[in-house]
């Protein structure tokens, strides 16, 4: 009964979810808004946070160079500054995924209204011509995807590695700390500027993408 009760929540929250959506839909219809002008928005937004977490990872790596010549200094500012890159970087990334998400839920949604209205064609040229359009969008918006989760894939090592040493330094404030980890900056250093130009590729395709949507 219980089990029975929980699956029932959940497809009323589903239902209840899929109303909203569509109520913003209509609601943005309405003021001249449809979904492909929701999809550049989205899209947009990506770009716009995948470009801020960057430049937090960059910070984290010009901090990270500093630190790999520290020679002496206050340790604990020394923590609070790759502490701050870390938190700035994690918070960034969060926005990267959500971001992301908004996408494929109004792209799904544009995408089965595009596949639903092919039907309603009496013109079978201009049918195909809408079916062909729709499969190359599609395929676009798929390579475009694909790198944006290339890139958000690579943010989460990054992350852990820089969180470990974080952790590391807070527990041992000392130059031998530091020393110690060396090494592990080096490997962090060449995995930031790896997911920074990750993100570069990514961005160069949202700007195509939204120029596509845009014609």
């Amino acid at each position: 009964m219980k089990a029975l009760s929980l699956k029932l929540i959940g497809a009323m929250a589903l239902m209840t979810l899929a109303g909203c959506q569509t109520a913003y839909y209509g609601a943005m219809e309405k003021i001249g808004i449809d979904k492909r002008d929701i999809l550049v928005d989205r899209v947009e937004n990506v770009r716009d946070s995948q470009k801020d977490s960057q430049e937090e990872f960059q910070t984290a790596y010009q901090r990270l160079v500093v630190l790999t010549d520290f020679d002496g200094g206050d340790f604990e500012d020394v923590y609070d500054q790759l502490n701050s890159d870390y938190q700035s970087s994690k918070k960034a990334a969060d926005r990267v995924t959500q971001k992301i998400d908004d996408v494929e839920d109004v792209a799904d949604d544009l995408f089965d209204e595009w596949e639903d209205e092919l039907s309603q064609y009496s013109n079978e040229k201009l049918r195909r011509t809408s079916e062909a359009k729709l499969k190359a969008t599609q395929r676009q918006f798929s390579q475009l995807l694909r790198s944006m989760h290339q890139a958000e894939a690579k943010m989460a090592p990054v992350l852990a590695t820089l969180n470990d040493n974080v952790l590391y330094l807070k527990h041992n404030l000392n130059a031998s700390a530091i020393s110690a980890i060396k090494g592990e900056f080096a490997s962090l250093k060449t995995d930031i500027s790896g997911l920074i130009n990750e993100m570069s590729e990514a961005i160069e395709e949202s700007d195509a993408f939204i120029a596509t949507l845009k014609q």
